[in-house]
Parts: C-alpha cells; structure tokens; sequence
C-alpha cells in the first residue's frame, strides 16, 4: 500500500447544501416544464437543462477538487451562472402572464426560506427533503410554484457564492493543485535527505551518464526496480537496485 496520501479530497458532493438545493430546484423544475410549459416550446429544454447544469456542476467540480483548484472554481461558477439563468427564466414566465412576484421579505418567501433554518436538510433523502416544500412544489397554481422554486434558486445562489468565495481563498492562501503538489514533493524529499534516504542514482556503467529509477515491465522480475541510463533506448546501461 503507498504511504502516501491525496493532498485534496473530492466527492462528498451529495453532503453539500449547496448540491442538495440544486438538487430540489432541478427536479420542481422538471415538473413544472412537464406541468405548465408547452412541450413544443424551447423554454421546456432551456430551464430544465439550466436547472440539469447547476446540479451537475456542483458535482463535476467536487470530483476535479482532488487534482485541480481552478477547474473546481470554474465549474463551481458555472453551476452559479446556469442557476441565474434559470431565475431569469421563472421570473420571465410570471412577468410575461402578469402573474405577481413575491418580494423578498414578503410572508410567503419567508415561509419557503424557513424551512433551512428550522430543518438540517443535509440528514434528509432527496424525497424527504422535497416533501417539506412539497405544499408550495406541488400546487396546483403556477405562480406559487415559480415563486417558491425561485425562493429556492435563491438558496442555492448564495450556497454558491460562499463556496466560490472560499475556494477562492483557500487557492490565494495555499495556491493550486501543481503548486501544493511541488511544495509536498519538496516535503519529502526534505524528509528522506533527514532520514538518510536520498540515495544520489548512480553513473550509467556503459556510458557514465545519469541514470534513473525505473521499474522492470516484463523479463524476469516484473514490478522490480533498477537504475536504468537516462539516454535509453540509444544505452541499454543498468545498474541493480
């Protein structure tokens, strides 16, 4: 087993606050397009593919997180502006029917926003979670529904901007991925130089170049070391391990 570690985690999308919101706007938003939107219409494909992409990106860059900070960053923002856009889109649909908005701090808002603040929504299953909207998600009226999906786009938004914020930070702070790799390379071999193991490779017996660690793919020893010439295949020169 290597003794070595990942300098960064990935995964664990599906603990996040902000996946599992996004997770709730995707799939209301699915059922509104099924229920109240003209199928022949390119709306239908427009929300739910923006709705699709803000969930999918949270998860593209949690798993990218392990090997690249500004990829994660990239697609964290990606996910931010797919959810702006679908605001528009439900913001559109009750302005263009002359249907009323809610404001932000109206009664109905601060219903829907309630329910993250009394509910640890992170220990809840997706249909648990959703049950808990389900009397606003589910209505029969489409303008409850829009509002209380928009109230809920809202949510995943601000999600978003703390975790770009803090992404951002933590790249300023401690750099990248290559750059956290290089400073642990030099970690260690700081740490083997201590410890008397930073064995200098040895000259090439045939043309007294350098050699390098190399490991043996086929002959007799597969899987076994050895100090073959840097200047191979024109010097076949090795030297045991």
């Amino acid at each position: 087993m290597s003794p070595y570690k990942k300098l960064r985690s990935g995964g664990g999308y599906r603990r996040s606050a902000s996946f599992q919101t996004a997770t709730l706007v995707y799939d209301a938003t699915y059922w509104f397009c099924e229920k109240f939107v003209d199928a022949r219409s390119r709306t239908v494909d427009q929300m739910i593919q923006a709705a699709r992409s803000g969930r999918q990106n949270i998860t593209e860059g949690s798993r990218a997180a392990t090997a690249s900070s500004q990829t994660e960053l990239r697609l964290m923002n990606v996910a931010r502006a797919s959810l702006e856009e679908l605001l528009l889109d439900y913001e559109d649909y009750l302005r263009h029917r002359r249907l009323s908005c809610w404001t932000l701090n109206s009664r109905e808002a601060t219903s829907v926003r309630r329910i993250a603040s009394v509910s640890n929504l992170t220990l809840l299953s997706d249909q648990e979670r959703y049950a808990l909207y389900a009397s606003w998600l589910d209505h029969p009226s489409p303008a409850i529904r829009a509002n209380a999906i928009i109230c809920l786009i809202h949510q995943a938004n601000f999600l978003l901007d703390r975790q770009i914020l803090a992404l951002e930070e933590a790249f300023i702070t401690h750099g990248g991925y290559s750059e956290q790799l290089a400073t642990e390379r030099l970690r260690q071999r700081a740490q083997r130089r201590k410890d008397g193991q930073d064995i200098k490779p040895p000259s090439c017996p045939k043309c007294k170049a350098l050699t390098t660690l190399r490991t043996a793919k086929t002959g007799k020893a597969p899987g076994s070391q050895f100090w073959g010439c840097t200047r191979y295949p024109d010097c076949n020169g090795v030297v045991p391990v």
